[in-house]
């Protein structure tokens, strides 16, 4: 059985072991793979691994061999579904494996716009402080978060893992989310989205794009939060109309907002965000810690074996 792997250099840069996957079969690890290689590179092969390189229907039709494609990742809009669907492909993804680094990424978004540790840590390092007239400085609004508001758009997983975290720094939680559960109630107040943006000091989110959820952060939704409001989005770009958050976050409206993820990836030139003021922008990196990493690695085996032994898990195309 042929196994091609056409963009692992993200998931594995040379930390991790592909043994799992060398133990199912030929394997073959490509670190990238550009769209006009995707079809030579798959050729025959049985099984086909992506992490964001796109599997066309034009790919599907072509690559006749194929049984099997997963991909290393909880998203899976990259794979036409239908096309492999119409083909008897199964498409798997993982749907758990950085709860818990996603969450803390959230966090550390938000810490570092309440005290820009890095910021003033390179001023220190620059001869500031030893040049200072007084015994400290600080060249930002300092935050303390322990009494404000979080509101938590989206409470699965992650959503309830920032929720945790918040209530541990003795914040108050708010969350919208279309199917409130029991174990979210024990986080956070329900409420509905206008109540979120007029109640929240900080406004994070965590929900899956969907049509209803994208531009769900624009203007209008804007103008209904509070002046100074801080905006954390580790979850999809295409969730903020990046425009519209510039100009609140150039106008003052918005305080500062951190994100992991933009609408177009790698992040074009002409971002507004890029030079918008009080934005922390950092390159899709929440999911990467080397634990997490590990687990979608094992994930990923474990979903082909169960393909393997006919007892197919965690498909998205049934």
């Amino acid at each position: 059985m042929k196994i091609v792997i056409l963009d692992g250099y993200t998931e594995n840069p040379g930390d991790l072991s592909w043994e799992g996957f060398e133990s199912l079969g030929d394997l073959t690890v490509y670190d990238r793979t550009p769209i006009e290689k995707t079809i030579e590179r798959i050729g025959d092969a049985d099984i086909v691994l992506v992490n964001k390189a796109p599997i066309s229907r034009e790919t599907i039709e072509a690559c006749k061999n194929i049984k099997y494609i997963g991909v290393l990742a909880t998203g899976y809009n990259i794979v036409d579904i239908e096309a492999a669907k119409e083909r008897g492909i199964l498409v798997s993804n993982i749907p758990t494996y950085g709860t818990d680094a996603v969450g803390q990424f959230a966090i550390a978004l938000l810490l570092e716009i309440c005290h820009h540790i890095g910021h003033h840590s390179q001023a220190v390092k620059e001869g500031r402080w030893e040049n200072n007239a007084d015994w400290c400085f600080w060249d930002y609004p300092l935050i303390e978060l322990a009494g404000k508001t979080m509101g938590i758009i989206g409470l699965g997983r992650i959503g309830r893992t920032t929720g945790k975290i918040a209530k541990a720094l003795s914040m108050k939680v708010l969350a919208f989310d279309e199917n409130p559960t029991q174990e979210g109630r024990e986080i956070a107040e329900y409420v509905d989205l206008d109540q979120l943006f007029e109640r929240s000091d900080v406004i994070c989110l965590h929900c899956p794009l969907f049509p209803s959820t994208q531009g769900i952060i624009n203007k209008d939704t804007i103008a209904k939060m509070k002046d100074g409001v801080i905006i954390i989005n580790n979850s999809r770009g295409p969730l903020i109309v990046e425009q519209d958050l510039a100009d609140a976050l150039n106008s003052g409206k918005v305080y500062a907002a951190g994100v992991d993820v933009v609408s177009k990836e790698p992040i074009r030139p002409d971002n507004p965000l890029l030079s918008a003021k009080n934005c922390i922008i950092t390159p899709h990196i929440s999911w990467a810690p080397k634990e997490s990493r590990q687990r979608l690695m094992d994930i990923a085996v474990d979903n082909l074996k169960a393909f393997i032994n006919g007892t197919p898990v965690n498909i998205v195309n049934k």
